[in-house]
Parts: structure tokens; sequence; C-alpha cells
């Protein structure tokens, strides 16, 4: 048995989904959800950049949770950072937000799929390379909408059907007219889209995303070997949602936070405690 948390990871709110979906089929498991405000948004950075910037607050983030497996809860952070932070961090398992695209190319009718994503996830080489590997007749179509990612971090919860549905459309009509039949949602953030992007898809096009596969291989690595990684509370304690940066948090956190049941804490201040009371954070 194990009481280390489970500690989730994105530039912003986008992975929360992920992390609510996995604690829905969990509840036992103690989640740490990590918003890097401080980097935010990792979409245009380029990949050594990135990775080092992940590298570095991962170190913090070991020190003060010291969790039993992290998810990056983020296809950017995934596709470009994921096998540096294995090899820099060889003896905590990771789970990775890869695009499901192996069901859209296989599902697609017209051997036409789409991938709508940061500008890293479109124009790196192991999107098109994972297509290539299941299905290489598969025509794909790649599509960046930095906009959107902006769009659910700080308009989303303002905004009003009519408006979430406007943004959407010009994307799924961007696919239509190159012949798309599947779409790969390959941003976390736009899970917040889902509906829209299934009303603005239907009936033609088939919307997919990978927020099932993530919790389940989470689960395959906790339940690995005989030496269990689950925890033998009855139900989750502490769990958190942490916020990188130095400047004071923007009152939209507390309503997320609330919104999806979790305290809320800067990064920094967690640090601070445990420098003044070592060992408090986490047992």
């Amino acid at each position: 048995m194990n009481n280390q948390p489970v500690l989730f990871l994105d530039s912003g709110i986008g992975g929360l989904p992920y992390c609510r979906h996995f604690y829905m089929h969990n509840p036992a498991e103690t989640l740490v959800y990590v918003a890097d405000r401080a980097s935010f948004p990792y979409g245009p950075r380029e990949q050594g950049e990135l990775t080092g910037l992940l590298i570095t607050l991962m170190k913090r983030l070991v020190r003060i949770f010291n969790p039993k497996v992290v998810v990056l809860a983020c296809n950017t952070a995934t596709v470009s950072a994921l096998a540096a932070l294995r090899k820099a961090f060889p003896g905590l398992p990771m789970v990775g937000t890869v695009p499901a695209i192996k069901p859209a190319v296989l599902e697609s009718r017209q051997q036409r799929a789409g991938v709508l994503g940061t500008e890293r996830t479109i124009n790196d080489p192991y999107t098109m390379n994972l297509a290539a590997r299941y299905r290489p007749d598969c025509t794909v179509t790649g599509i960046a909408a930095p906009d959107l990612v902006e769009f659910v971090e700080h308009r989303y919860a303002l905004a009003d059907e009519v408006e979430r549905r406007r943004v959407v459309v010009p994307y799924i009509e961007g696919f239509r007219a190159a012949g798309v039949d599947t779409v790969v949602l390959g941003c976390t953030h736009f899970l917040f889209l889902l509906k829209e992007f299934q009303w603005a898809a239907a009936p033609d096009i088939g919307i997919y995303d990978s927020i099932a596969g993530v919790s389940h291989r989470v689960e395959a690595l906790l339940d690995r070997g005989e030496q269990t990684l689950r925890t033998n509370r009855r139900c989750g304690e502490a769990h958190l949602l942490v916020v990188t940066g130095a400047s004071p948090l923007e009152l939209s956190w507390q309503s997320w936070a609330d919104a999806f049941d979790l305290p809320l804490r800067r990064l920094e201040d967690l640090e601070h405690d445990a420098e003044v009371l070592p060992g408090r954070i986490h047992q």
C-alpha cells in the first residue's frame, strides 16, 4: 500500500477534467493538481526551453509532494518532454497525455483525420508519426488553436453557450472543408469545450479525446506487480490545487478550486511551509 499522492501537471486548468475523471473512478487516492501559471502557455515555447522548465519544476514538486505517479495532463508537455522527464526521474512512474490519434485514424471512413492542438503538438513529428504507425494511408490535417487555450484559461467561465459554440465553429468548419471525418482534441484544455465540439461536428465528424485512456493507464501503474501502489485509506485526503507563480492569485483560481472541490495553494507558499516545518506537507 502507498499513501503518496497522484500528481497531475498542466500549464493551467486544462488537465482538471482528467484529474476529476481519475478521481471519480479512484476516490480513495489523494490527488495534487498543479497548474503552472508561471510558465503558461506551453504551446509557443521551443522544445528545449519547455523541457528545461518542466524538469526544474518537477524537482520542486518531487521535493514537496513525493508523488507515487505523475500525470502530464498536457499534450504539449507530453509530446515535448515526457521522454526527458522519465530519464531525469527514472524511479518515478509518469503517464503522458497522448492525443487519441489511434482510434481517430482507424475509424476514419474517408481516410482523413484532424488533430486540433497547440503549435508545439501540431508541429512535433511525434504527432504525425503516431498516425502513420497505425494507419499510413490516412491523411492527417493538423490545426493549431492557441487562441482556444487562452479562451478556456481566461474566458470560458464567463462565456455563455452561444459564445462557446461560436469559438469552436471555425475550427470544425476548417476540418470539414478538408474532408475530415474524425477530429482529435489534442490539447487537454479543449475538453472543457467537448459538448460544443460535438454539437458543431454533428453528424458527419466524430470527436475523440484521451481522458479515459489516461485514467486506465494510471490505474494500471497503481496495480502493477505484487506491491500495489494503491492507498489503504478509505477516501482521499489533502487534495490540492497548486498554482505556480510569485504574484498573488487571480480571483478566478478560487472559482476553479471551488468548482472542482480542491483546496487552493500557491507552490511558493508550500515551499516556504516545507522549509519552516519539514515533512509537514506530506508525511
